[in-house]
């Protein structure tokens, strides 16, 4: 099976270790173990013990009932056997496609979005239409174009809320909109909310699966709870068909997830109202720094976002992006993604949530090369 190559990946496997200035890291800042048992105030020994003291089977082969039951939480109307715990989201977002699409398929996926989300279906042989985000729009769906391209019999529409590169947030009422448009074609809303919750203002934001019966949520520990590393991930529906259809594919390509991971995310997930204080307060305060720097270089500008933790950054030099974040790490060892990992040219993904000073340093690096051009 042929597949394009994953442009954003293939960026950050090469220079992400070597970078003095990592502001294209998309993960809030991330913790170590110590530091979630210092956040939730559990019992490091104790949770050890217990850990150590376990024998490494396959485990809860649909994950342990405190893993999904803390999944739950994050929603309003999921049960726990709505949850299906994956390798990551990007484990996620794969299951769906394989689990649910066959080649003819009509599926309909945004762009700028991670990639998965257009190439999987189209390396199945989907017939994939294409929803351009436009900047004057705010990078939110145009209803009117989506009801073209979800033609009768669609299977999936594909989305991400908030998105990733712009940081744009849709609100409730624009997923309704979406779903009445689904709900009219019988097909699967698919919504990757990795970054939901990561939010710019205090309220619960609206997850697909709680508006729509065939609302697919796809979500993991990475982004918003800031463990990357446990790579856990899910799948939540309330589609009993879907369920069935990613149950069965799961024994072929998963089985479990590790018993290691499941106990961690179980532990953050008791806890998710201090990581998300903890990590909303990061990319609020971290945004504001990246905003006042946006406002003093006119040579750069963007649609602020609205959530999550990465803005796309357009600059005006006559220099391909591959060409400009090249030249930036290489010079200053600053690094950021490339516009053209996303179809966007003369442009940078910059991840804003990290460590506050390497954010800072990041900048002023930019600032020393772009002073160069």
């Amino acid at each position: 099976m042929y597949i394009k190559p994953f442009a954003v990946e293939e960026w950050m496997n090469e220079f992400e270790t070597g970078a003095k200035y990592n502001i294209a890291e998309t993960c809030v800042d991330s913790v170590s173990l110590d530091e979630l048992f210092a956040l939730s105030g559990e019992d490091k020994a104790s949770f050890l013990q217990k850990l150590c003291s376990t024998r490494l089977t396959y485990g809860a082969i649909l994950g342990s009932d405190a893993l999904r039951q803390g999944v739950c939480s994050l929603y309003r109307t999921l049960s726990p056997e709505e949850v299906v715990p994956t390798h990551g989201a990007a484990g996620a977002n794969h299951h769906v496609f394989c689990s649910l699409i066959s080649a003819g398929d009509r599926v309909v996926s945004i762009m700028p979005t991670y990639q998965q989300l257009y190439s999987i279906p189209e390396s199945i042989g989907a017939d994939v239409a294409i929803m351009h985000l436009k900047q004057e729009k705010h990078y939110l769906p145009d209803l009117d174009e989506l009801r073209r391209l979800a033609t009768p019999g669609t299977k999936l529409i594909c989305i991400n809320n908030p998105n990733n590169p712009t940081g744009a947030l849709m609100s409730k009422e624009l997923l309704e909109e979406i779903v009445a448009i689904a709900r009219s074609v019988d097909a699967y809303v698919l919504c990757d909310e990795v970054y939901r919750n990561l939010t710019q203002e205090d309220g619960y934001f609206e997850s697909i699966v709680d508006l729509y019966e065939k609302g697919i949520s796809v979500s993991s520990m990475s982004k918003v709870f800031s463990l990357a590393g446990i790579r856990m991930g899910w799948i939540a529906t309330h589609d009993k068909d879907a369920l069935r259809a990613f149950c069965s594919h799961r024994d072929y390509n998963l089985i479990s997830c590790g018993m290691i991971d499941d106990a961690i995310a179980s532990l953050a997930l008791k806890h998710s109202d201090k990581l998300l204080q903890r990590n909303r307060t990061i990319v609020r305060e971290n945004l504001a720094i990246l905003d006042q720097w946006m406002q003093s270089h006119p040579h750069f500008y963007y649609t602020k976002p609205q959530a999550g933790t990465t803005a796309l950054v357009y600059y005006d030099y006559d220099i391909p992006s591959y060409t400009f974040c090249t030249r930036l790490y290489q010079e200053t060892g600053a690094f950021v993604t490339p516009g053209d990992c996303f179809e966007q040219p003369h442009a940078m993904r910059i991840g804003y949530a990290c460590d506050k000073q390497m954010l800072v340093d990041g900048l002023h690096a930019l600032e020393q090369f772009a002073e160069k051009l």
